[in-house]
């Protein structure tokens, strides 16, 4: 046995280990620490397996006490270890503590040996989850419950007996898995075996067993640590989320308190008469819940309010406060608490298109705002806030499990090396061991095994397992057929068959075609088609098979099913043949589901679908531990719900249906429980909650409602950003391209090759490229037709582009002189310049690249070879103008013509000159800034009249002849300005810019639209003006520049898109063969209702039915009648409106022709699950990820900038970060005066800033304890507080008058203060002038609430709160292009929402707010469409178009338009359109932020320093040294450092470090700010090469700022005064010690000694004096 703390191979536990062990604890105990250096090998943490390098693992070591390889574990923490049969490390305390048995205890040995093995008791566990889940639970099962809790209870005491109960750090007690386990078991039996009756809550207690599968796995256990760093990260941005939905739902209490109680009562007649009590105060009262009026549909009654904008009720009725608040009165800002919830619902954006109506009706459509704002900020905001700072973390765990992996290896070395050395000494102590054990054999541990285990640990993990010899005979015989010459020349036939290009072209031509049936199924659908579908299907399967066959005689069995896809294809063919088996048996219809695995096979000819499958094989893998933790906390809060909930259900369902029956959504039993997990975890929660709380009460509803909400959306991000990171930074371990594919590539070589010589033959002309060559070109296109690799790059459909560019660009280096290009005139051989002053849309990068590199250089060659005052210096050339150049050049040269000078233009007729003089002007004109307003302005002015022409322009004549005659004017300035560039610049350079060609189209809507007004038949033509809207885009730089930076990240991931897409047909088809023609139902015309089965139960029924003749048999609106009704119904699934619809109706669908039944088809639900993992998250996943990579990649490009924001705002982006970091606010003069300078002491301390503080949320507070209908006494308790609060706060403006006098107003916070007092004043003496009834009660609080922003104030609030709001200020450039542009989008579709559904019928998502009536209404219905919320019901509102539905002749009052029907092909197109579109921005968005706080977490990490940190630390010179005498005292270093920001900070306590910094000292120990600044930056850079060159860099910035610095002779360094007081230390203990030796020699006697004393005290002190004297004179100097 070794007694050295290093790493050994595996040794017995035994008495001499223990004796080794308390001899290192006694030592410890006496000497100290003295291996405080070891730290823990990660590779031998405990659950970890023993890694390899240890050698095999002898039988009689398993389960056995062995001592401890891990020498930080062996000798700090006094432990040895036990390995179970899979090489498991558990580890045990070795010391005895508190009635810990001895490690070689017999008893103690066996509880280890029955604790390593965790199967058994994970068994047990599973069993006791599936008597969990159930429901009602058979006779014999409380016995088994007894069981399991007696099994429970053993391994309790094994775990007490094998670890200790407190004995160390792998004890009992500290583990709180145990703790969980000890107190559920306790509860139980306390529970079963007395005669408490807790039975209710003993079956909830129990589901907590269900968690108890996390500490089985090791896996799980430290994914679950991981989770818990990630919440201590997001601990900041949790506070400050509470916080601003605390303020928010302040104003929200002050906004809409009681509004939603007002709804529109039947106001009686005078004849009618009760005397009943009401609220009202109106004699003639009637019932409140009779007399509401009620929308058709709807539960709660019709909200109103009384101003202007708000709902107006019909006539008859008044809007009064009555009754309670929608929702079952869930939905209100009554009080604090309720505010809250309705504002957590918001952030959540669950159902929020309900309460925007709700509000909005009781309140006014001004009030949106409030709802846009909320929308921005914590939909938007925070939640990016989260999403960054979980990206941060899973970062930083990769990122640390790569370090450990990096420190490892060198351990792994020299663990290897210790093993070899002293592999002879354990081998011969083993073999004596095993002597004794009767079992030598067993434990022979060879060099050659670990030699082995070494080479396996450096190659491969877990290398394939060899196959046995019989396998290969067996192989040989059968699978590989060469049997006869006949035979292989059959084989050489198939083979050249098989391999053939044209053979795999087929194939992929039958494969689509395939897709094309399937995809063509529909409901109802002839017999003809039916048939051709069942002929093609036949013939199909028939090629398919005769691929496999040909394969199979051309590869053998043996090399084909070596294949991936030859096995999967010889699934489809099996599969194929056993449908055309069972095509007639009955109940097999789900059978048919399966051929959708045909699409797949076109992976097979498409490695963009291969890699991606790849890789999501490769994550999902990975990520096995997440997936698992997600799937156990879904299963453990579905029984959790079930055990908690469920009987509330079943008790209190009456007050919920009035039928008594559960409803769709409950937690009476696990499935139901489960699926209403499943929705929760979707984001869909409030109306399930609303049911919850009326059967089983608010407190466990919303508390079991908020654990799922929180801790599985935490889960779901993390997912989420693990699934986008490994997407992004995957790369597919092959490296070439399929056979498959090239030859694809092969085959259209050689068709395109061969018309090429078919026209060539055709047209009489000689084929001039030998055949060789040809074949060269082929090879060279196949070869740069395959793609990468990297998920980043795929489907990049720019990537011909690069070479392109390349090409290009060296010919741009051989013209350069010649840049300005000037394209000749038709009739004449004179050019002018062609001034190319905007971007082509089609040469994106290039540009970009340009004009960073070298602006000036450039401008001037540009400037030297320009031929015409008239030209740009910021030109440059599109490709087809350079390619175009290149072109005139090779013909200037073979002799067709020549380039014209400057000296032929001198030459040229007078009428050239005449000519190119007009061109000059007309560009003189066009790049003129004054006219580029002028049509800038045009162009808003254009769009915004669009506005005005809504349902009511018929009724304003003036403006619409106005708006008339202003189409007219601007189409002829647009057609001017088109006209004048065209003579500028040429018909070839205006149309190869893409705004160009943008600004034609927009002239050509405006002709067609003005055309359109002339003649009635040509009408429809003028429903295009939305298009003018287009022409902005062209117009404003921040909106070009969104517009290039989604092509630059979209256009690559087309190609993933299109996979996406993929994915969604196979779920459409799916749904199709399932769902096609089962959504029918017969409905009852009187009550809208469904008829039940036992009075309908198929269509014939239905139709026999005398009353119901006008539409007996409907159609749901949205379906699975074919694919095209699929896709928008998997989209509705998709945003998650309308699904619960779509799934009802799936649920309970009984068949084709068959009346629905309520959940029959109850597992239809898995079909829906499927889709959202595997139709919507991975796939979103894979999309971002693309984004996000292309994003990064040409954010390098452009040198780390955003490419959504301009050059100007680049500029504009660091001045406002330079204004965030340093503190704006100036130091104020302080007053001469005594009185003001003490007054200016007191508002300027940190105390009464914190009072302020203080004040400012006691005000806060005095808004959430009001309730609406509070009590006279509390609202008049509420009036003198605010008094107070208005006069504290009008004392604090007096006296910082009074102290800053004119600088006061300097500060815009003190501003700010000033207009809260004023206005608060204004709002507290305001009702005693014109009546508190007008004037809204909580006006005063509101307004003196303003001041809370000063918490998020930089240096007055926490500091978390600045880190967390920085990157959302750094992002307000890029986030205001990209707002600019989504809300031209939704202008440019709320115009054509006007033009097409403004007369549509109001129902469904229609009514009096939500419309497209007007420009208002329109945009309000887009901004719910943006959020994704409520769409499904205008689309619903939109689908009526037959005249069961709508009335085409209606007469709509005001107008010449008749009708009210809608259009649905329309409709799906404007939404399905829009939604993408939207998507798109909003995803970009959020890139944006957590890009931009990723960036900011990345370069705090880095070893750099930036301009910021260097002004930061300016600052805090500073302050410092306010006289800027540029030294400060020595005395002062430690403060200072510990004063600066990261990376510069030195916490305390710093001396030592300062000291040995050595820094130089000048008189009177000061030090210089350049060598602190110098000394400071050399710590955090450390030693580089690039060091030296960066601190001459900076001493000599240093010096140009400060040219007047004082120079100076350091007299001496911090480390030599440090080295002069240590040594005088030194000096004075040796002399003191000196003389305390020379007066013990010579006393004579006491009273000399005395003598002494009084004369060494007497020197003492004069030493003493004197020494303070040269302190005070040294400080005075």
């Amino acid at each position: 046995m070794s007694s050295s703390p290093e790493s050994k191979g595996l040794v017995p536990f035994t008495v001499e280990s223990l004796e080794l062990i308390k001899q290192h604890v006694s030592k410890k105990h006496h000497e100290g620490d003295e291996e405080e250096d070891l730290q823990p090998n990660p590779d031998l943490e405990d659950g970890k397996e023993l890694p390899s390098i240890y050698g095999s693992l002898p039988r009689g070591m398993v389960s056995e006490p062995l001592e401890d390889v891990d020498p930080h574990y062996y000798v700090k923490k006094n432990t040895f270890m036990v390995l179970n049969k899979k090489r498991t490390i558990f580890r045990f305390n070795a010391s005895s503590i508190f009635c810990t048995l001895s490690p070689l205890s017999t008893i103690r040995g066996t509880t280890i040996k029955v604790f390593v093995h965790p199967y058994p008791f994970l068994l047990v566990v599973l069993t006791d989850c599936m008597f969990m889940s159930m429901n009602i639970l058979p006779k014999w099962v409380p016995a088994i419950e007894n069981t399991l809790l007696g099994i429970y209870t053993f391994e309790i005491l094994v775990k007490i007996i094998a670890r200790g109960i407190w004995a160390g750090s792998f004890s009992f007690i500290v583990d709180p898995w145990n703790w969980l386990d000890f107190n559920v078991t306790l509860f139980e039996i306390i529970t079963r075996y007395s005669s408490l009756n807790f039975t209710f809550d003993l079956k909830t207690v129990r589901a907590l067993r269900i968690l108890k599968i996390i500490p089985l796995n090791q896996g799980l256990k430290s994914l679950l640590g991981v989770l818990t760093h990630c919440l201590k990260k997001l601990f900041g941005a949790i506070v400050l989320t509470l916080f601003f939905l605390s303020i928010f739902s302040l104003i929200g209490m002050g906004l809409f308190m009681g509004n939603l109680k007002h709804k529109c009562l039947r106001w009686p007649e005078e004849s009618e008469n009760e005397t009943l009590h009401n609220r009202t105060g109106n004699p003639f009262y009637t019932r409140e819940s009779e007399n509401f009026y009620y929308l058709e549909g709807k539960l709660d009654a019709l909200l109103c309010g009384n101003a202007t904008d708000a709902g107006q009720c019909p006539e008859g009725y008044m809007c009064v406060k009555a009754g309670i608040n929608p929702d079952r009165g869930f939905t209100n800002f009554d009080n604090f608490g309720w505010a809250l919830f309705a504002l957590f619902r918001l952030m959540t954006q669950d159902y929020p298109e309900e309460l925007y109506h709700q509000i909005l009706y009781a309140s006014g459509k001004v009030y949106m705002v409030f709802f846009v704002v909320i929308s921005f900020w914590f939909a938007f905001y925070l939640v990016s806030l989260f999403v960054g700072i979980l990206a941060m973390a899973y970062e930083e765990e990769k990122q640390k499990a790569a370090g450990k992996t990096k420190k490892s290896e060198p351990q792994y070395q020299q663990t290897l090396r210790e093993l070899q050395e002293g592999h002879e000494a354990t081998e011969t102590k083993q073999t004596q061991i095993e002597m004794k054990k009767r079992s030598p054999a067993s434990m022979n541990t060879s060099l050659d095994v670990l030699e082995e285990a070494t080479l396996s640990h450096k190659e491969e993990p877990k290398s394939r397992k060899k196959c046995p010899l019989c396998w290969y005979r067996f192989a040989k015989t059968f699978l590989i057929w060469n049997c006869s010459p006949c035979w292989l020349k059959l084989k050489e036939f198939a083979y050249r068959i098989v391999a053939d290009p044209f053979t795999d072209l087929f194939l992929l031509i039958c494969i689509i075609l395939n897709i094309y049936f399937l995809a063509f199924e529909h409901y109802p659908m002839s017999k003809e088609t039916s048939s051709l579908l069942t002929i093609g299907n036949l013939v199909f399967i028939g090629i398919f098979t005769a691929e496999m066959i040909f394969k199979i005689i051309a590869m053998h069995p043996f090399g084909y099913f070596q294949v991936g896809w030859n096995i999967f294809d010889s699934v489809i063919v099996f599969h194929g043949l056993a449908e055309l088996y069972l095509a007639n048996i009955s109940g097999l219809s789900l059978f048919r589901t399966f051929r959708m695995l045909r699409i797949f096979k076109l992976g097979k000819y498409w490695p963009t679908f291969e890699t991606l499958m790849l890789t999501l094989g490769n994550s999902l893998v990975a990520l096995k531990d997440l997936i698992l933790l997600l799937i156990i906390f879904t299963f453990f809060s579905a029984v959790f719900g079930m055990k908690l909930l469920g009987p509330n259900y079943e008790m209190h369902v009456c007050s919920i249906d009035k039928d008594c029956q559960l409803p769709r959504w409950h937690m009476y039993d696990l499935f139901h429980s489960s699926m209403n997990v499943f929705r929760i975890l979707c984001g869909e929660w409030i109306e399930t909650l609303w049911d919850c709380m009326e059967v089983a009460g608010k407190f466990w509803c919303i508390s079991f409602y908020m654990m799922v909400i929180l801790i599985g959306n935490l889960l779901l991000l993390y997912l989420f950003l693990a699934l986008v990171s490994s997407f992004s930074s995957y790369k597919d371990a092959t490296t070439e391209e399929n056979n498959e594919s090239k030859n694809i590539h092969l085959a259209m070589a050689r068709i395109k090759k061969g018309i090429n010589c078919v026209l060539h033959k055709m047209l009489c002309r000689k084929q001039s490229v030998p055949q060789a060559t040809a074949d060269h070109v082929n090879d060279v296109f196949v070869k740069e037709n395959i793609s990468d690799h990297t998920l980043s790059e795929l489907s990049n459909t720019q990537d011909f582009l690069k070479d392109k560019d390349k090409s290009s660009g060296t010919e741009k280096n051989t013209t350069e002189n010649e840049s300005q290009s000037l394209i000749p005139s038709p009739s004449v051989s004179e050019t002018v310049p062609i001034a190319s002053e905007e971007s082509d849309i089609e040469n994106l990068d290039n540009k970009e690249i340009r004009s960073k590199s070298g602006d000036g250089d450039s401008k001037e060659k540009i400037k030297q070879s320009s031929s015409s005052e008239c030209s740009t210096v910021d030109i440059a050339l599109s490709e087809e103008e350079m390619i175009y150049e290149s072109e005139k050049q090779n013909h200037h040269k073979n002799g067709y013509g020549r380039r014209s000078s400057s000296a032929q233009i001198s030459r040229a007729s007078k009428r050239g000159k005449i000519w190119q003089n007009i061109r000059k002007t007309c560009c003189k004109i066009v790049e003129n800034g004054w006219f580029k307003c002028f049509i800038g302005l045009v162009t808003l002015l254009c769009t915004g009249a669009l506005a005005f022409e809504d349902i009511y322009i018929d009724q304003r004549k003036t403006i619409k002849i106005l708006l008339e005659y202003a189409d007219m004017i601007f189409t002829y300035i647009f057609i001017l300005e088109m006209i004048l560039k065209w003579m500028a610049y040429g018909f070839k350079a205006y149309f190869s810019n893409g705004w160009y060609k943008l600004d034609f189209m927009v002239v050509i809507v405006f002709c067609l639209s003005l055309i359109g007004q002339t003649r009635e038949e040509l009408k429809p033509l003028s429903s295009i003006k939305f298009l003018r809207g287009l022409r902005v885009l062209s117009q404003f730089e921040m909106m070009k520049v969104v517009v290039r930076g989604l092509i630059k990240t979209t256009l690559p991931a087309l190609n993933v898109f299109l996979v996406c897409l993929m994915i969604w047909l196979v779920f459409s088809i799916m749904g199709v063969h399932l769902f096609a023609g089962t959504f029918y139902e017969c409905i009852d015309p009187t009550s809208g209702e469904r008829f039940p089965v036992s009075e309908v139960m198929n269509k014939s029924q239905c139709e026999s039915l005398v009353f119901n003749e006008s539409m007996p048999w409907e159609n749901a609106g949205l379906n699975f009648d074919n694919v095209g009704n699929g896709f928008l119904s998997l989209l509705q699934v998709a945003t998650f409106n309308g699904w619960i619809t779509i799934m009802n109706s799936a649920t309970d669908s009984a068949g084709v022709n068959m009346q629905p039944m309520f959940e029959y088809n109850l597992y239809m639900y898995y079909y829906f699950v499927n889709f959202i993992i595997f139709g919507l998250f991975l796939p979103l996943s894979m999309l971002i990820s693309v984004f996000i990579t292309n994003f990064n990649k040409h954010k390098i490009k452009i040198r780390g900038s955003n490419i959504f924001i301009t050059v100007k705002q680049k500029k504009q982006y660091r001045e406002l970060k330079r204004l965030m970091y340093e503190d704006s606010q100036r130091p104020l003069p302080r007053p001469g005066n005594k009185f003001q300078g003490l007054i200016f002491d007191l508002v300027t301390s940190h105390v009464f800033n914190m009072m302020a503080m203080v004040l400012i949320c006691l005000q806060a507070v005095t808004i959430m304890i009001q309730s609406d209908e509070q009590s006279p006494q509390m609202e008049n308790a509420i009036y003198w507080m605010n008094t107070v609060f208005v006069v504290l706060y009008t004392i604090e403006c007096i006296l910082k008058l009074i102290s800053f006098h004119c600088y006061y107003f300097t500060i815009i916070w003190n501003i700010f203060d000033f207009m809260v007092v004023i206005f608060s004043m204004t709002g507290l003496f305001l009702p005693m002038t014109i009546g508190p009834s007008f004037v809204p009660s909580l006006l005063v609080q509101l307004i003196l609430l303003c001041r809370i922003i000063h918490i998020l104030r930089l240096g007055k609030g926490p500091k978390v709160f600045h880190s967390l709001m920085f990157p959302l200020m750094l992002s307000l450039p890029a986030l205001l292009n990209i707002g600019l542009f989504i809300f031209l989008v939704m202008f440019i579709y709320a115009i054509f929402g006007m033009y097409n559904f403004a007369y549509v019928k109001k129902e469904a998502g229609i009514n009096d707010v939500s419309n497209f009536e007007t420009f208002g209404s329109s945009l309000l219905c887009l901004f719910q469409v943006t959020i994704f919320a409520g769409w499904d019901g205008m689309l619903s509102a939109i689908f009526n178009s037959k005249w069961s539905d709508c009335d085409p002749d209606k007469i709509n009052p005001g107008t010449q338009v008749r009708g009210d029907c809608g259009n649905p092909s329309v409709g799906i197109f404007y939404f399905v359109s829009y939604i993408l579109i939207s998507w798109l921005v909003i995803v970009h968005m959020y890139i944006v932020v957590v890009m931009e706080f990723l960036s900011i977490a990345s370069k705090k990490k880095a070893r750099s320093l930036s301009e910021d940190d260097f002004r930061k630390f300016f600052q805090v010179w500073k302050r410092f040294d306010p006289e800027k005498t540029q030294y400060i005292d020595s005395s002062k270093l430690s403060d200072f450092a510990a004063a600066l920001d990261p990376p510069l900070f030195m916490a305390k306590p710093n001396k030592s470090q300062l000291i040995a910094m050595d820094l130089p000292m000048a008189v009177g120990d000061r030090i210089h700010c350049l060598d602190v600044l110098l000394a400071f930056t050399k710590r955090v850079m450390g030693k580089d090469t690039k060091m030296d060159k960066l601190l001459s860099e900076i001493e000599l910035g240093y010096m140009l700022a400060n040219p007047f610095k004082i120079t100076y002779e350091p007299i001496t360094t911090t480390l030599k005064r440090k080295q002069e007081a240590v040594s005088a230390t030194i000096i004075q203990r040796a002399y003191k010690s000196y003389r305390l030796r020379q007066n013990d020699k010579n006393i004579p006697d006491i009273h000399i000694v005395d003598v002494d004393r009084e004369v060494q005290a007497t020197k003492d002190g004069v030493s003493f004096d004197k020494a303070k004297e040269n302190v005070a004179i040294q400080s005075h100097i």
